[in-house]
C-alpha cells in the first residue's frame, strides 16, 4: 500500500487483508492526497510519486498499527511539510525513539509531543541526507522506515542490524523498481529513486496462518491445509519451531508472487514436545510467540523462549500477558525480563481470560480454549479485527 502510494501510475493490489491496520494505512494515504478506490478484491492506488503527497488536513490516526506509524514516518521525513502521526492509547505507549533517532540524523525534525519518545509525533519533513545506521535492534519496522527515507535522500543510506530482520520491504521495493543492495546484515539504497506502478498479488499472512497451524498441530487427528500462504524465509521461524516440537507440517505447491515465496501448508495433528528456542530465532518468529507459548503449554515437557525482550514492546507486554493468562489455565510459567519457561500441561483448565486489547493474544488464547476443559471466555476479543477480521467465525467453521 505504501509503495503503491509513492510510485507513479495506478497500481493494482489483489487480496489486501481487511484488517484494521491496513485500513489505517489506506486512510493515511488518502489523507495525504492519494486517490484510492476498491473494485471487488482489487485496490486501485493512483500514485503520483513522492511529489504527489500533500500536507494532511488533520493528524493521521494510525490506530493500533505500529507498522503504519513507523513506516509512514519514514515517508514523511522527506516531504516538505508538517504532519502529525497519532494512535490509540496502546500505540502511544510503544517506543518511537528507535525511528526518531535515525530519521533525525538524516535531517528530519521530529518532535515527540509527550517528550518521551512516543506518539503523537510531529514531523517536519526536510531534504534528507543518507546515513550509515547501525541499529541496536533487529527490527523490520525500523529498517523499513530508514529505507523509505533513504529512497528520497541525497547519497546512499545503509542500515546494519545485529540480525537480519524480515525483508518484505526490500522485496517490495525491488518489485516497484527500486535498486536495493543486500550484503549480510546490511541493506543499502541510493537516494532520489523513483518508483513505478505495478500489479501485486498479496499472499496469505503466515502470522495469521500460525494460529491455525498451532491449533491443528496440537490436536491429534487434525488434518488441515492452508492455501496460498507467504513463506518468506526471513519470517518462517514458526514453521521451524513447530517442526522441532514434532509437528507434521508439509510445504506443498511452491510458487512465487511479487518476489515472495508462496506455499500451501499441510498440517497433521499429533503430540508435541517441549523445545528450547534461542535468541537466533527472534527476528524470524517475533509475532508468533504468543501462539507458540500456547503450543508449549500443550506439549510434553518444558519449553524455553530466550532473548525475547522485544515482546515487551508490542501491542501489549506479551511476556507479561501470556504468562498471566496461561497461569489462569493451570499452566506453570516462569517469566524473566527477556525469557519465558513453560511447563507443558496437555489438557488445560477453562477460565475467563483477558486479551489486553492485543489481537495476537486474543487469537492465541482462542487456540488454547480448544484444548481446555469448558473452554475460555476472552475479554475484548474484538481486537482480533486489527489483523484478522472473521477469525472466530473461521475457527468455529474448522472445529
Amino acid at each position: 500500500m505504501i509503495f503503491a502510494s509513492i510510485a507513479e501510475g495506478e497500481s493494482r493490489l489483489f487480496d489486501l487483508s481487511g484488517g484494521e491496520d491496513n485500513h489505517r494505512t489506506v486512510r493515511a494515504f488518502k489523507g495525504l492526497g492519494v486517490k484510492i478506490r476498491s473494485e471487488g478484491n482489487v485496490l486501485l492506488v493512483d500514485g503520483n510519486g513522492w511529489e504527489g503527497l500533500c500536507p494532511p488536513g488533520n493528524p493521521i490516526d494510525c490506530g493500533n498499527s505500529g507498522t503504519t506509524m513507523r513506516l509512514v514516518a519514514g515517508v514523511l521525513a522527506g516531504r516538505p511539510f508538517v504532519s502529525t502521526l497519532d494512535g490509540d492509547a496502546s500505540l502511544r505507549q510503544r517506543p518511537m525513539q528507535r525511528v526518531i533517532e535515525p530519521l533525525s540524523q538524516m535531517g528530519a525534525e521530529i518532535l515527540s509531543q509527550n517528550g518521551k519518545g512516543a506518539a503523537p509525533l510531529e514531523i517536519r519533513g526536510r531534504q534528507l541526507q543518507g546515513i550509515h545506521y547501525v541499529s541496536p535492534v533487529a527490527s523490520a519496522q525500523v529498517k523499513s522506515a530508514i529505507l523509505l527515507a533513504g529512497l528520497q535522500a541525497e547519497g546512499v543510506t545503509v542500515v546494519e542490524e545485529p540480525q537480519r530482520s524480515r525483508d518484505h520491504t526490500e522485496i517490495m521495493a525491488r518489485a516497484f523498481g527500486a535498486r536495493v543492495r543486500v550484503e549480510g546484515r546490511s541493506v543499502s539504497v541510493k537516494g532520489r529513486q523513483r518508483l513505478w506502478k505495478r500489479e501485486v498479488k498479496i499472499p496469505g499472512d503466515l502470522s495469521s496462518a500460525a494460529f491455525f497451524m498451532v491449533a491443528a498441530a496440537s490436536i491429534p487427528g487434525s488434518d488441515l491445509v492452508i492455501r496460498g500462504v507467504g513463506c518468506n524465509p526471513s519470517r518462517s521461524g514458526v514453521i521451524d519451531v513447530l517442526r522441532q516440537m514434532g509437528a507434521s507440517i508439509e510445504l506443498i505447491n511452491h510458487r512465487e508472487e511479487s518476489g515472495e515465496v508462496v506455499v500451501d501448508l499441510h498440517v497433521l495433528g499429533g503430540k508435541l514436545k517441549g523445545v528450547d528456542v534461542g535468541v537466533e530465532m527472534v527476528a524470524r518468529t517475533i509475532d508468533e510467540y504468543p501462539v507458540l507459548s500456547v503450543a508449549a503449554a500443550l506439549a510434553d515437557g518444558v519449553s524455553t523462549f530466550s532473548g525475547v525482550r522485544e515482546l515487551r514492546y508490542k501491542e501489549s507486554d506479551r511476556i507479561y500477558t501470556m504468562t498471566r493468562e496461561l497461569r489462569k489455565l493451570g499452566v506453570e510459567v516462569e517469566e524473566e525480563e527477556d525469557s519465558m519457561r513453560i511447563v507443558g500441561k496437555g489438557r488445560l483448565q477453562g477460565a475467563r481470560v483477558k486479551s489486553y486489547g492485543d489481537h495476537r493474544v486474543a487469537m492465541a488464547l482462542a487456540c488454547a480454549g480448544l484444548y481446555s476443559a469448558g473452554g475460555v471466555e476472552i475479554e475484548d476479543s474484538g481486537c482480533a479485527d486489527v489483523s484478522f477480521p472473521g477469525f472466530f467465525d473461521l475457527l468455529e467453521s474448522l472445529c
